[in-house]
């Protein structure tokens, strides 16, 4: 499978019809996965942290959730085709699983959330099998009856595919010990996205999001909470993202001129 490279960090260069193709391919054999759909915030965050390099490295596939990742590819000469968003996926994939008979499981949000988002993927694939709808409290992952309870509930339901809405790191987290219960399974990894089917968040429109503006859209929407990921720490980042593309590309280039 071809990836590119930024910032240390290897990213499946996938579209994301071909990542729910590999996903389904993948359920047919047997073999079970995880997805980490990666955006600025987690780059940095995986730059930083041994902790988080080595949860991230537990991923089958790593796609790139955010413009400034694909434009980074570009500037290095080596381009992602597309964005695969966790957003996406969860109505993509859900409408390519109920084609496919494939059942899917929705993890986290806010109260309720899980279970709106689930009927609004049923209101678009009638034939969508739901195995089970679960929105853990705040502070779950320091509850041993809560984890427990999450692992039964998804030993019964055996979902073939499941989105995981908690925020990074926290559902990758709860993924790398999951994976050991449903080794069939697909887990995705997919933040907001169950607020965004369900209608609890407003997703960007099209245009917005080709535009690389969704983060100002979501951070109109959740200013306490994203200004500080988005504004104080996103922009530094996004310079050293793209200056480290530009000077690897750069190095590539000379490299490849030596060789002729």
């Amino acid at each position: 499978m071809a990836s590119v490279t930024l910032l240390g960090l290897e990213l499946a260069a996938l579209t994301e019809t071909e990542t729910i193709h590999y996903v389904l391919d993948e359920r047919g054999q047997g073999h079970g996965g995880w997805i980490c759909t990666a955006n600025m915030d987690i780059l940095r965050q995986w730059r930083r942290s041994g902790d988080v390099r080595e949860l991230v490295a537990g991923a089958d596939l790593v796609v790139a959730d955010g413009m400034p990742l694909v434009w980074a590819s570009r500037l290095k000469g080596t381009p992602l085709p597309e964005r695969v968003t966790g957003s996406g996926l969860a109505l993509t994939l859900s409408a390519a699983a109920a084609a496919a008979g494939e059942s899917v499981f929705l993890l986290g949000g806010n109260p309720g959330v899980a279970t709106q988002a689930a009927d609004r993927l049923v209101e678009l694939n009638p034939e969508l099998q739901i195995a089970g709808t679960l929105c853990p409290p705040v502070g779950f992952e320091r509850d041993p009856e809560w984890r427990e309870r999450i692992v039964r509930t998804l030993r019964d339901a055996k979902p073939g595919i499941v989105y995981v809405a908690l925020g990074f790191p926290k559902q990758e987290r709860l993924i790398a010990e999951l994976r050991a219960e449903l080794p069939g399974a697909w887990f995705i990894g997919c933040g907001a996205a169950l607020s965004f089917v369900a209608g609890d968040l407003e997703r960007a429109p099209k245009l917005i999001q080709r535009a690389g503006l969704e983060w100002l859209h979501r951070l109109v929407q959740e200013p306490r909470r994203l200004s500080r990921r988005y504004l104080v720490e996103g922009f530094p980042f996004t310079a050293v993202l793209f200056s480290s593309a530009l000077n690897e590309g750069r190095r590539e280039r000379v490299w490849r001129g030596l060789a002729r």
